[in-house]
């Protein structure tokens, strides 16, 4: 199977004047052409800043990461800002612009598409059809529930027909019911385009819903990585056995 996402040797320190943070230490991940794969952590573990590497969003100290077998992280400014348009991204608490509808959101990411108006209103629509929300393209984000907003986010996400989508913590501000018909429209969206979804969350339940593989980061380390099976039913480190233990408790 051909290789979408490769990270190499990755590192990320923050510094201030009275503190360095070493967040990201040696990150190797690969995730595969068309699959969702996941990522568990618990909060401050370096999930985030991991994925807001991958689209240099952050720009790590030294390392690797290519996307569809391009270098991103050797990239210019202009050319970097090309490859993003093959890179979506959504987020826990949707960014969407409130003075804007929803059909608006969803253009705003096309702005500087090299498309002609009518083509950019078609990708609109077909959005818009695909989160399942052509009768909500006049309504404002004030007048969405959760799961509508992160519908948007999604169909803003895909507006440019991106090879990868980054989902950061994209269920934590859903109820459960709301998770699900989220992560089952990212399913569906994999097996339809073929995306290849990196899924960051602390919710194992979503990982196990959703995924296949997936890996355990702790201290800014990838400390466990295979098939959610093999995890689930011999996991190797303290996180994810912390993990497993409370996902059975809650499950009893």
């Amino acid at each position: 199977m051909n290789e979408c996402i490769q990270v190499k040797g990755l590192y990320k320190t923050f510094r201030s004047k009275n503190q360095t943070l070493e967040v990201l230490k040696g990150i190797d991940l690969t995730v595969d052409q068309g699959e969702i794969f996941g990522i568990v952590g618990f909060s401050g573990a370096g999930k985030s800043t991991l994925v807001r590497c991958i689209n240099r969003l952050e720009e790590p100290d030294r390392g690797s990461i290519l996307i569809d077998g391009e270098e991103i992280t050797a990239l210019s400014k202009d050319a970097l800002n090309k490859k993003r348009r093959q890179i979506g991204m959504i987020f826990q608490q949707f960014n969407l612009f409130d003075s804007m509808t929803v059909r608006q959101n969803i253009a705003y990411a096309l702005k500087h598409a090299d498309m002609p108006e009518a083509a950019k209103a078609d990708r609109i629509d077909e959005m818009l059809s695909l989160v399942s929300l052509t009768e909500k393209r006049d309504a404002y984000p004030g007048e969405l529930s959760g799961g509508q907003k992160q519908r948007v986010g999604i169909a803003r996400a895909l507006a440019n027909e991106p090879k990868v989508l980054l989902s950061d913590e994209a269920t934590s501000a859903l109820d459960p019911m709301t998770t699900i018909s989220v992560l089952d429209l990212l399913k569906e969206i994999n097996e339809k385009l073929g995306l290849t979804i990196l899924l960051i969350t602390h919710e194992l339940e979503v990982i196990k819903y959703t995924c296949r593989r997936m890996a355990v980061m702790e201290a800014g380390r990838l400390v466990e990585q295979g098939t959610v099976e093999e995890i689930f039913q011999n996991p190797s480190c303290d996180t994810a056995r912390s993990f497993i233990d409370v996902y059975r408790k809650f499950r009893e």
